[in-house]
């Protein structure tokens, strides 16, 4: 292990300005994400960005990457890459098997990568999105100054493929000598527990709707993504809903007509026309992200801003 974490002696043999990370495997659904596009609702274009956002924040920050550069988002592994420069890598997220030339990584939180080496990231033992980041960066094509890929509105490039080369930005800086970062949030055991704020429409439901939001345990559903996490469980009584389409937040938990609470994730609508009981914090809508169907949820509101 000690070999992958060591940086060679003197410059790479091969041109920075020419590395690329070449995909052998792309697994079941691969993206590239970098810091998104906020700040576009206007224009109808949604953030996107990573769906847990402090886990690519981290991999980018052990590598030596400003905290939005671009990474991959792998969904339930089997990812394989190599570069054609040695680079450091970082890989979070989701805990899971990592292996370079086939042997397996102690620590895969961050290694250094030797040009040719291949890295393989197996199916995750729990959670189901992993980050891998590249010193430099992914560099994409940027469509409205991203090169993340929005699965609802179809912006930015398409999922990676096999066979694809991704051309790999120049280093800013060396990673962090003291690896104070190298284990991230703890994922949960059991039922994950949301913090969440009331508002803007929870003034549309009755007081026993409310309590059975907060008191009920519900499921994750296997037809969430990017875009939501559907929940199920006792369905919430809106009644006949007559409301004008508004701005959708990130975390935002609207509940459509069959009762059953949606969270939305990263690639949102930015607009919706059925009321928004509350809205998950952005540190909590990390863990959602990273929930297998079948997990259990549960909401507890929180107090002041």
């Amino acid at each position: 292990m000690s070999a992958l974490l060591e940086s060679p002696a003197g410059p790479s043999n091969t041109a920075e300005a020419t590395a690329r990370l070449h995909i052998v495997d792309a697994g079941m659904y691969t993206t590239i994400q970098d810091a998104g596009r906020p700040g576009l609702a206007h224009l109808g274009i949604g953030a996107c960005g990573p769906a847990d956002r402090g886990a690519a924040s981290l991999a980018n920050r052990l590598v030596g990457n400003p905290e939005g550069a671009a990474v991959l988002e792998n969904l339930l592994g089997g990812l394989t890459i190599t570069a054609t420069a040695s680079r450091y890598v970082s890989v979070t997220g989701a805990p899971t098997e990592v292996r370079v030339d086939g042997e397996i990584v102690a620590e895969p939180q961050r290694l250094y990568l030797r040009a040719g080496q291949r890295i393989s990231v197996a199916r995750p033992t729990w959670g189901i999105r992993v980050y891998v980041a590249v010193a430099g960066g992914v560099a994409a094509e940027q469509v409205f100054a991203s090169c993340g890929t929005d699965s609802l509105s179809g912006l930015g490039p398409s999922p990676v493929q096999a066979g694809e080369d991704l051309e790999l930005g120049a280093t800013v800086s060396e990673p962090p000598c003291a690896r104070l970062e190298l284990i991230g949030r703890a994922l949960p055991v059991g039922v994950i527990d949301l913090g969440f704020h009331w508002g803007p429409r929870h003034y549309m439901f009755s007081a026993a709707d409310a309590r059975a939001l907060t008191s009920t345990i519900w499921s994750v559903g296997v037809d969430s993504n990017r875009v939501g996490v559907r929940l199920s469980g006792p369905a919430l009584s809106i009644g006949a809903v007559d409301m004008p389409s508004e701005g959708m937040p990130l975390g935002a938990i609207q509940v459509p007509p069959s009762g059953e609470p949606i969270v939305f994730l990263a690639d949102h609508p930015v607009t919706g026309g059925y009321p928004v009981i509350g809205v998950v914090t952005e540190s909590d809508l990390d863990l959602l992200a990273q929930a297998p169907p079948g997990s259990r949820v549960s909401f507890s509101p929180l107090t002041g801003a």
